[in-house]
């Protein structure tokens, strides 16, 4: 039985998009019958709190929650990267006559400390990407009932999922917005979802949810036809209403193209598909070692706080999937509702 129909009418999932998604979104994908997802990745308990609160307000149906698996990096390991990188953003912000002096504040909030919130608010559906919790949260989490999705990038990281307890597997093609859910050592996965899906469906026997690109009739009638049991979608769903994107950000997306974007290290220290601009190019140009995530993330937090206000897109990241210009801009409740028709005009002809 697929959990995410036990749960829901349609097996149609709002990806957790860090900077995107908002409890309004969640809320109005939950009320028309699907999987609402609010990002947690990186957040406080207490901002955390505050919005699983916000979106019980909106809605009393079920919705997920998602948070990142990965572990604390080495900050010493890290010092000479993090040094270098540091006066290189603080040139940048100086030639952009933008500010002249930034410093660095680590913080890491990890994992852990959200499974007994997660708990208390009585959530029913827990998502993780970067990695796989330890055994002793998994427990804690599938003891109260609490159903899990992993997140994986290659057959391997799927198996690995299956075997440490999750109840279904998000298949994450290489055409996907965001940050890559790639957690084993080794080459970046770059499968595309038209061979990952049937090659995970094929090593797993629990659900396969697969990401990446779908957006109309015809690649969600694929990704089922491939051996998906639900979809997960994100960058369909960025220019909503709803959504925190920028007019900048909008824009952009009409403009994409198949090739626009492209996956970079340079914002955040972890492979992200997003669209391609300066920062990017200066980053790769300067053959810099980059920080581990959480530290490079950090590190061009101010640039993109400043390259926002003064509306400079070349600083700031989109994060974007190779199919975002087919985002509409409409109200998250029109949008589900018209992938809930998609759904229901394809099982109607099976």
């Amino acid at each position: 039985m697929n959990p995410v129909i036990s749960y829901t009418q349609y097996p149609i999932i709002l990806a957790p998009m860090l900077g995107v998604v908002t409890p309004e979104m969640v809320a109005a994908v939950a009320e028309a019958g699907g999987l609402g997802s609010l990002p947690l990745g990186g957040l406080s308990v207490e901002a955390s709190r505050k919005l699983i609160r916000k979106t019980r307000q909106l809605t009393s149906k079920t919705f997920a929650v998602n948070f990142f698996a990965n572990t604390a990096p080495d900050v010493e390991k890290n010092k000479e990267a993090t040094g270098q990188m540091l006066l290189f953003i603080q040139n940048i912000l100086k030639k952009k006559n933008w500010a002249e002096n930034t410093g660095f504040c680590y913080q890491f909030y990890p994992y852990q400390d959200l499974i007994d919130l997660i708990i208390e608010e009585d959530i029913r559906f827990v998502s993780f990407t970067f990695g796989v919790p330890d055994d002793e949260c998994i427990q804690k989490l599938k003891s109260n009932g609490i159903i899990l999705t992993g997140t994986a990038t290659s057959v391997s990281e799927a198996v690995m999922l299956e075997k440490s307890g999750v109840d279904t597997v998000v298949a994450q093609g290489i055409e996907a917005g965001g940050h890559r859910g790639t957690f084993l050592p080794g080459a970046l996965p770059q499968t595309g979802l038209f061979a990952l899906v049937p090659q995970i469906a094929d090593a797993v026997k629990i659900p396969v949810i697969a990401s990446g690109g779908i957006c109309d009739q015809r690649t969600m009638q694929a990704a089922f036809n491939l051996g998906a049991g639900a979809v997960q979608i994100g960058s369909y769903f960025i220019n909503a209403e709803e959504s925190l994107a920028t007019d900048v950000y909008r824009n952009l997306l009409k403009r994409a193209t198949d090739t626009a974007t492209q996956l970079t290290r340079s914002y955040t220290g972890r492979w992200a598909r997003g669209i391609r601009n300066n920062f990017m190019e200066l980053i790769e140009n300067s053959q810099l070692p980059i920080p581990d995530y959480p530290i490079q993330n950090l590190l061009t937090t101010k640039m993109r706080e400043l390259a926002k206000q003064h509306g400079d897109a070349g600083f700031m990241n989109f994060w974007a999937g190779q199919n975002a210009r087919y985002a509409p801009a409409k109200p998250t409740e029109a949008i589900i509702n018209e992938l809930i028709v998609i759904y229901k005009t394809i099982h109607a002809a099976e």
